[in-house]
């Protein structure tokens, strides 16, 4: 298959890589022409415009740093576009998602937008998860060559901006579990506990946390907090406990008492019988 490759910065560079190890015919173009060598030297094709690049490809993989600066490239790539299928890979909110799929599919071509949920080396490998929006149809006919990026690639839904909303979930939970192992690390090495040897005899109770999401997922869906055992009013002493320790320890104690000022708003608010779930509506919209 001929694809083009717009965009060669560390990922887009991989991307590229990926297909000519599979053995597909590349085009590649970059701003900077110079980082297209190394791709080059193995057979790929420099183009010196986006039109030109897309022009002879089936498919035109995306992938910059910025949804705005894709959507330009797209619109630079004009009606050579007509016929192609667009991959943009590109991050950003979901709002550009939806303006380079209408500016994709107006100029006659179809479009799939892909959330990557790995760094450059890990693309190729059959673990790989990468998310994509966009019609089903269209992620079916080309889905053998996708699984060259990544071998669990998903469609999520025939919403492109879709895949962006699931790939910052998926950052938003990171960075919620990285702090508090952060801090609890923090807290164990004030103490002279060795981290490595926390998380290895910690190993069961730190994996059943990531068991709790679906419990909690179908809570939400349905509306539905009540619980018989681990209620909010349970978490309060607990969190009073964590945010006394960090501060005899001079820890930093911001995140935990976060963590009470949600808890505590519930409990004032009559829901100290509700599952932590029941928290989802203070981050809901106001």
């Amino acid at each position: 298959m001929m694809i083009a490759v717009l965009g060669l910065g560390e990922m887009g560079s991989a991307l590229a890589a990926a297909m000519l190890d599979a053995g597909h015919e590349i085009t590649v173009w970059n701003r900077s022409a110079d980082k297209a060598e190394p791709l080059v030297s193995r057979g790929a094709r420099l183009a010196d415009s986006p039109e030109a690049a897309v022009r002879d490809a089936q498919l035109v993989i995306v992938n910059v740093q910025d949804g705005a600066v894709a959507g330009k490239l797209l619109a630079a790539a004009g009606t050579a576009l007509a016929g192609r299928t667009v991959v943009n890979l590109t991050d950003g909110p979901s709002e550009q998602a939806a303006a380079a799929a209408e500016l994709v599919t107006d100029l006659g071509g179809d479009y799939l937008h892909g959330q990557i949920m790995t760094i450059a080396p890990g693309i190729g490998s059959p673990d790989t998860v990468i998310f994509y929006g966009g019609p089903r149809e269209v992620f079916d006919r080309h889905e053998p060559v996708l699984r060259i990026l990544g071998g669990r690639g998903t469609h999520v839904s025939e919403d492109p901006s879709v895949s962006l909303i699931y790939g910052m979930a998926i950052h938003d939970i990171m960075w919620g579990l990285l702090n508090g192992f952060l801090h609890a690390a923090a807290l164990l090495g004030d103490a002279g506990l060795p981290l490595g040897r926390f998380t290895e005899q910690a190993e069961p109770s730190l994996t059943a946390l990531t068991s709790l999401f679906p419990m909690l997922a179908t809570e939400i869906d349905r509306a539905e907090y009540a619980t018989p055992y681990g209620a909010l009013k349970h978490h309060l002493p607990s969190i009073d406990d964590l945010i006394a320790e960090s501060h005899s320890r001079g820890i930093d104690s911001e995140l935990p008492t976060y963590t009470r000022r949600l808890v505590a708003d519930a409990l004032t608010a009559g829901h100290g019988d509700d599952s932590y779930s029941r928290l989802i509506e203070h981050f809901g919209p106001r």
